[in-house]
Protein backbone atom coordinates (compact mmCIF):
# COMPACT_ATOMS: atom_id res chain seq x y z
CA UNK A 1 0.00 0.00 0.00
CA UNK A 2 1.10 3.25 -0.79
CA UNK A 3 1.14 5.89 2.03
CA UNK A 4 -0.51 8.74 1.71
CA UNK A 5 1.09 12.07 2.47
CA UNK A 6 0.58 13.57 5.55
CA UNK A 7 0.53 17.14 5.28
CA UNK A 8 -3.50 17.25 3.45
CA UNK A 9 -3.68 20.36 0.61
CA UNK A 10 -7.25 21.11 2.14
CA UNK A 11 -9.15 20.57 5.52
CA UNK A 12 -11.67 17.65 5.37
CA UNK A 13 -14.26 16.19 7.69
CA UNK A 14 -14.79 12.66 8.08
CA UNK A 15 -17.79 10.69 6.91
CA UNK A 16 -20.51 9.64 9.08
CA UNK A 17 -19.46 6.18 10.41
CA UNK A 18 -21.82 3.21 10.21
CA UNK A 19 -24.41 2.93 13.43
CA UNK A 20 -23.68 0.12 16.15
CA UNK A 21 -27.21 0.17 17.29
CA UNK A 22 -30.15 1.82 18.05
CA UNK A 23 -29.24 4.89 19.83
CA UNK A 24 -26.60 6.02 17.39
CA UNK A 25 -28.65 4.98 14.58
CA UNK A 26 -30.85 7.65 15.21
CA UNK A 27 -27.87 10.46 15.98
CA UNK A 28 -26.88 9.43 12.26
CA UNK A 29 -30.16 9.73 10.78
CA UNK A 30 -30.27 13.71 12.35
CA UNK A 31 -26.74 14.48 11.47
CA UNK A 32 -27.30 13.38 7.36
CA UNK A 33 -30.92 15.55 7.69
CA UNK A 34 -33.04 12.61 7.51
CA UNK A 35 -36.10 13.15 9.74
CA UNK A 36 -35.24 10.75 12.88
CA UNK A 37 -36.77 10.59 16.49
CA UNK A 38 -33.92 10.96 18.68
CA UNK A 39 -33.38 7.98 21.58
CA UNK A 40 -35.41 9.18 24.84
CA UNK A 41 -33.28 9.31 27.98
CA UNK A 42 -34.87 5.92 29.37
CA UNK A 43 -33.36 4.32 26.44
CA UNK A 44 -29.96 5.61 27.33
CA UNK A 45 -30.33 5.05 30.68
CA UNK A 46 -30.30 2.00 29.69
CA UNK A 47 -27.73 0.98 27.42
CA UNK A 48 -24.18 -0.78 27.69
CA UNK A 49 -22.71 2.74 29.56
CA UNK A 50 -19.08 1.60 28.14
CA UNK A 51 -20.85 0.02 24.82
CA UNK A 52 -20.35 0.68 21.07
CA UNK A 53 -23.61 2.18 20.30
CA UNK A 54 -23.32 4.50 23.30
CA UNK A 55 -19.65 5.89 22.80
CA UNK A 56 -20.23 6.18 19.03
CA UNK A 57 -23.16 8.53 19.87
CA UNK A 58 -20.60 10.52 21.93
CA UNK A 59 -18.28 10.61 19.71
CA UNK A 60 -20.02 11.73 17.00
CA UNK A 61 -21.83 14.59 19.15
CA UNK A 62 -18.21 15.35 20.42
CA UNK A 63 -17.27 15.51 17.03
CA UNK A 64 -19.03 18.48 15.79
CA UNK A 65 -17.21 20.21 18.15
CA UNK A 66 -13.80 19.42 15.84
CA UNK A 67 -13.87 18.71 12.44
CA UNK A 68 -17.40 17.82 12.54
CA UNK A 69 -18.53 15.13 9.89
CA UNK A 70 -18.93 15.75 5.68
CA UNK A 71 -22.59 14.80 5.70
CA UNK A 72 -24.20 16.98 8.87
CA UNK A 73 -24.52 20.70 8.69
CA UNK A 74 -22.02 22.37 11.06
CA UNK A 75 -25.13 24.61 12.39
CA UNK A 76 -26.18 20.95 14.41
CA UNK A 77 -22.94 21.75 16.83
CA UNK A 78 -25.47 23.54 18.59
CA UNK A 79 -28.43 22.20 18.10
CA UNK A 80 -30.89 21.71 21.44
CA UNK A 81 -32.58 18.30 20.80
CA UNK A 82 -28.86 16.52 20.47
CA UNK A 83 -27.21 18.06 23.15
CA UNK A 84 -29.78 16.68 25.37
CA UNK A 85 -29.20 13.13 24.05
CA UNK A 86 -25.55 14.13 24.46
CA UNK A 87 -26.29 15.10 28.53
CA UNK A 88 -27.90 11.93 28.84
CA UNK A 89 -25.48 9.77 27.68
CA UNK A 90 -22.75 11.92 29.46
CA UNK A 91 -24.57 11.54 32.79
CA UNK A 92 -24.49 7.30 31.56
CA UNK A 93 -20.49 7.80 30.89
CA UNK A 94 -19.80 9.94 34.15
CA UNK A 95 -21.69 8.24 36.87
CA UNK A 96 -19.71 4.63 35.28
CA UNK A 97 -16.76 6.62 35.76
CA UNK A 98 -17.22 7.43 38.99
CA UNK A 99 -18.61 3.97 40.07
CA UNK A 100 -15.08 2.22 39.21
CA UNK A 101 -12.70 4.59 40.60
CA UNK A 102 -11.72 4.78 44.49
CA UNK A 103 -12.18 8.73 44.87
CA UNK A 104 -10.67 10.92 47.38
CA UNK A 105 -8.96 14.19 47.32
CA UNK A 106 -5.36 13.14 47.74
CA UNK A 107 -3.91 14.21 44.43
CA UNK A 108 -0.09 13.82 45.55
CA UNK A 109 -1.09 9.99 46.33
CA UNK A 110 -2.83 9.52 42.85
CA UNK A 111 0.15 11.39 40.96
CA UNK A 112 3.09 9.06 42.63
CA UNK A 113 0.78 5.83 41.62
CA UNK A 114 1.60 7.00 38.23
CA UNK A 115 5.09 6.66 38.41
CA UNK A 116 5.63 3.52 39.69
CA UNK A 117 7.21 1.24 37.12
CA UNK A 118 7.24 -2.59 37.55
CA UNK A 119 10.86 -4.07 38.01
CA UNK A 120 10.67 -6.35 35.07
CA UNK A 121 7.92 -6.33 31.73
CA UNK A 122 4.90 -5.87 32.38
CA UNK A 123 2.20 -8.29 31.48
CA UNK A 124 -0.15 -5.93 31.39
CA UNK A 125 1.09 -3.06 29.31
CA UNK A 126 0.68 -3.10 25.49
CA UNK A 127 4.05 -0.56 24.91
CA UNK A 128 6.11 -3.64 27.12
CA UNK A 129 4.17 -6.36 24.80
CA UNK A 130 5.06 -3.82 21.58
CA UNK A 131 8.65 -3.02 22.63
CA UNK A 132 9.23 -7.07 23.51
CA UNK A 133 7.22 -8.81 20.67
CA UNK A 134 5.17 -6.82 18.74
CA UNK A 135 4.82 -7.52 14.80
CA UNK A 136 4.38 -4.45 12.47
CA UNK A 137 0.58 -5.99 11.98
CA UNK A 138 0.18 -5.05 15.84
CA UNK A 139 2.13 -1.49 15.70
CA UNK A 140 0.05 -0.42 12.39
CA UNK A 141 -3.05 -1.37 14.56
CA UNK A 142 -2.03 0.39 17.59
CA UNK A 143 -1.39 3.07 15.31
CA UNK A 144 -4.75 2.86 13.81
CA UNK A 145 -6.52 2.92 17.55
CA UNK A 146 -4.03 6.21 18.66
CA UNK A 147 -4.79 8.05 15.24
CA UNK A 148 -8.44 8.81 16.76
CA UNK A 149 -6.64 11.47 19.57
CA UNK A 150 -3.46 11.81 18.29
CA UNK A 151 -4.58 13.67 14.89
CA UNK A 152 -5.99 16.22 16.97
CA UNK A 153 -3.38 15.91 20.00
CA UNK A 154 -3.73 18.33 22.54
CA UNK A 155 -6.91 20.02 20.69
CA UNK A 156 -9.01 18.62 23.72
CA UNK A 157 -7.49 20.22 26.35
CA UNK A 158 -7.54 23.99 25.31
CA UNK A 159 -11.21 23.28 26.24
CA UNK A 160 -9.72 24.17 29.76
CA UNK A 161 -7.49 26.96 29.49
CA UNK A 162 -10.21 29.75 29.47
CA UNK A 163 -11.05 28.70 33.01
CA UNK A 164 -7.66 28.59 34.23
CA UNK A 165 -5.67 31.69 35.53
CA UNK A 166 -2.43 32.98 37.24
CA UNK A 167 0.07 30.13 37.30
CA UNK A 168 -2.11 27.20 36.16
CA UNK A 169 -2.88 28.93 32.85
CA UNK A 170 0.61 30.15 31.90
CA UNK A 171 2.06 26.14 32.26
CA UNK A 172 -0.70 24.78 30.30
CA UNK A 173 -0.40 27.10 27.98
CA UNK A 174 3.08 26.82 27.51
CA UNK A 175 3.17 23.34 27.49
CA UNK A 176 0.33 23.24 24.91
CA UNK A 177 2.96 25.61 22.90
CA UNK A 178 4.72 22.66 22.63
CA UNK A 179 2.33 20.10 21.58
CA UNK A 180 1.58 22.80 19.11
CA UNK A 181 4.72 22.74 17.13
CA UNK A 182 6.09 26.00 19.11
CA UNK A 183 5.14 28.04 16.27
CA UNK A 184 5.89 25.43 13.15
CA UNK A 185 3.47 23.95 11.29
CA UNK A 186 5.45 20.93 10.37
CA UNK A 187 6.07 20.47 14.42
CA UNK A 188 2.72 19.85 15.37
CA UNK A 189 2.51 16.91 17.17
CA UNK A 190 -0.97 15.50 14.97
CA UNK A 191 1.33 16.00 12.20
CA UNK A 192 4.02 13.87 13.98
CA UNK A 193 1.95 11.44 14.13
CA UNK A 194 0.54 11.53 10.53
CA UNK A 195 3.96 10.96 9.93
CA UNK A 196 4.76 8.23 11.79
CA UNK A 197 1.02 6.33 10.11
CA UNK A 198 2.22 7.60 6.47
CA UNK A 199 5.56 5.39 7.28
CA UNK A 200 3.15 2.48 8.40
CA UNK A 201 1.42 2.28 5.51
CA UNK A 202 -1.22 3.88 7.02
CA UNK A 203 -4.57 6.37 6.25
CA UNK A 204 -3.03 9.59 7.60
CA UNK A 205 -6.98 11.63 7.07
CA UNK A 206 -8.47 12.45 9.94
CA UNK A 207 -11.17 9.63 11.69
CA UNK A 208 -9.85 7.33 8.95
CA UNK A 209 -10.12 4.74 11.42
CA UNK A 210 -13.47 5.60 13.51
CA UNK A 211 -15.15 2.77 11.49
CA UNK A 212 -12.43 0.02 12.97
CA UNK A 213 -12.08 1.58 16.54
CA UNK A 214 -14.16 -1.04 18.86
CA UNK A 215 -15.62 0.96 22.11
CA UNK A 216 -12.76 0.79 24.73
CA UNK A 217 -10.94 3.24 22.42
CA UNK A 218 -13.64 5.13 21.75
CA UNK A 219 -14.08 5.42 25.42
CA UNK A 220 -10.74 6.84 25.93
CA UNK A 221 -11.04 9.86 23.20
CA UNK A 222 -14.50 10.68 24.54
CA UNK A 223 -13.04 10.95 28.22
CA UNK A 224 -11.20 14.06 26.66
CA UNK A 225 -14.21 15.57 25.41
CA UNK A 226 -16.58 15.18 27.91
CA UNK A 227 -13.99 16.52 30.60
CA UNK A 228 -12.99 19.43 28.07
CA UNK A 229 -16.05 20.57 27.38
CA UNK A 230 -17.62 21.06 31.17
CA UNK A 231 -16.55 24.00 33.10
CA UNK A 232 -17.41 21.80 35.88
CA UNK A 233 -15.20 19.46 34.98
CA UNK A 234 -11.90 21.66 34.71
CA UNK A 235 -10.28 20.05 37.39
CA UNK A 236 -10.61 16.44 35.86
CA UNK A 237 -9.06 17.59 32.73
CA UNK A 238 -6.35 19.22 34.87
CA UNK A 239 -6.23 15.46 35.85
CA UNK A 240 -6.42 13.48 33.12
CA UNK A 241 -3.96 15.58 31.18
CA UNK A 242 -1.61 15.27 34.12
CA UNK A 243 -2.27 11.08 34.02
CA UNK A 244 -1.22 11.54 30.19
CA UNK A 245 1.92 13.61 30.49
CA UNK A 246 3.07 11.56 33.74
CA UNK A 247 2.61 8.26 31.92
CA UNK A 248 3.71 9.45 28.44
CA UNK A 249 7.93 9.14 28.58
CA UNK A 250 8.05 5.74 29.51
CA UNK A 251 5.72 3.92 27.39
CA UNK A 252 7.02 6.30 24.58
CA UNK A 253 10.62 4.91 25.13
CA UNK A 254 9.25 1.89 24.86
CA UNK A 255 7.51 2.31 21.76
CA UNK A 256 9.99 3.91 19.52
CA UNK A 257 12.21 0.59 20.47
CA UNK A 258 9.63 -1.64 19.22
CA UNK A 259 9.13 0.65 16.03
CA UNK A 260 13.10 0.59 15.41
CA UNK A 261 13.23 -3.29 15.94
CA UNK A 262 10.76 -3.72 13.55
CA UNK A 263 12.64 -1.28 11.01
CA UNK A 264 10.29 1.43 10.65
CA UNK A 265 11.31 4.34 8.98
CA UNK A 266 12.76 7.63 10.66
CA UNK A 267 9.27 9.85 10.99
CA UNK A 268 8.00 7.00 12.67
CA UNK A 269 10.02 6.50 15.21
CA UNK A 270 10.53 10.31 16.01
CA UNK A 271 6.86 10.79 16.87
CA UNK A 272 8.02 8.85 19.91
CA UNK A 273 11.64 10.17 20.58
CA UNK A 274 10.55 13.23 20.62
CA UNK A 275 7.62 12.64 23.15
CA UNK A 276 10.15 10.80 25.58
CA UNK A 277 12.02 14.41 25.69
CA UNK A 278 9.44 16.74 25.90
CA UNK A 279 7.06 14.97 28.51
CA UNK A 280 9.81 14.18 30.92
CA UNK A 281 9.53 18.03 31.20
CA UNK A 282 5.97 18.70 30.89
CA UNK A 283 5.32 16.45 33.88
CA UNK A 284 6.89 18.44 35.95
CA UNK A 285 5.64 21.46 34.62
CA UNK A 286 1.67 20.32 35.12
CA UNK A 287 2.38 18.73 38.62
CA UNK A 288 3.93 21.79 39.99
CA UNK A 289 2.78 24.30 38.28
CA UNK A 290 -0.78 23.60 36.49
CA UNK A 291 -1.97 21.32 39.16
CA UNK A 292 -0.22 23.49 41.72
CA UNK A 293 -1.83 26.62 40.45
CA UNK A 294 -5.39 25.07 39.96
CA UNK A 295 -5.40 23.97 43.96
CA UNK A 296 -3.75 26.96 45.18
CA UNK A 297 -7.01 28.84 44.32
CA UNK A 298 -9.41 26.57 44.08
CA UNK A 299 -8.60 23.43 46.32
CA UNK A 300 -11.86 22.48 46.69
CA UNK A 301 -10.91 20.64 43.27
CA UNK A 302 -8.70 18.80 44.75
CA UNK A 303 -11.43 15.43 43.93
CA UNK A 304 -11.95 16.20 40.42
CA UNK A 305 -7.96 15.68 40.02
CA UNK A 306 -8.16 12.68 41.50
CA UNK A 307 -11.57 11.92 39.40
CA UNK A 308 -9.60 13.08 36.13
CA UNK A 309 -6.28 10.61 37.37
CA UNK A 310 -7.92 7.79 37.95
CA UNK A 311 -10.59 7.70 35.18
CA UNK A 312 -7.87 7.49 32.85
CA UNK A 313 -6.19 5.04 34.09
CA UNK A 314 -9.19 3.14 34.33
CA UNK A 315 -10.43 3.15 30.42
CA UNK A 316 -6.88 2.86 29.43
CA UNK A 317 -6.14 -0.27 31.54
CA UNK A 318 -9.63 -1.59 29.93
CA UNK A 319 -8.38 -0.59 25.94
CA UNK A 320 -4.63 -2.26 27.25
CA UNK A 321 -6.98 -5.61 28.56
CA UNK A 322 -8.81 -5.61 25.00
CA UNK A 323 -5.75 -4.89 23.14
CA UNK A 324 -3.58 -7.94 24.09
CA UNK A 325 -6.29 -10.24 24.93
CA UNK A 326 -7.14 -10.40 21.03
CA UNK A 327 -3.36 -10.14 20.38
CA UNK A 328 -2.01 -13.11 22.33
CA UNK A 329 -5.24 -15.10 20.83
CA UNK A 330 -3.95 -14.24 17.52
CA UNK A 331 -6.61 -11.80 16.43
CA UNK A 332 -7.08 -8.13 15.47
CA UNK A 333 -7.47 -5.76 18.06
CA UNK A 334 -9.78 -3.77 15.70
CA UNK A 335 -13.42 -4.46 14.70
CA UNK A 336 -12.38 -4.74 11.04
CA UNK A 337 -8.30 -5.07 10.17
CA UNK A 338 -7.02 -2.31 8.86
CA UNK A 339 -6.02 -3.78 5.56
CA UNK A 340 -9.78 -4.86 4.88
CA UNK A 341 -10.17 -0.97 3.93
CA UNK A 342 -7.07 -0.09 2.25
CA UNK A 343 -6.48 4.59 1.96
Amino acid sequence: MTALPAAPSAVTAPRLPAPRGDLSESVVAVLRGRSASLPPDDAIQASDPLGDDLHLLLHMLYELHYRGFEEADDDLEWDPALLRVRAAAEAVFLRTLRQNTTGGKDVEKALDALLVEPAGDDPHSVSHFLQREGERGQLREYAALRSLYQLKEADPHLWVVPRLVGRAKAAMVAIEFDEFGAGRAEDIHARLFADLMADLDLDTAYGAYLEHAPAPALATVNLMSLFGLHRSLRGALVGHFAALEITSSPGSRRLAKALRRVGAGAAAQRFYDEHVEADAVHEQVVRREVIGGLLELEPHLAADVVLGVEATGYLEDRLAAHILSAWRSGSTALRTPVDAHPA
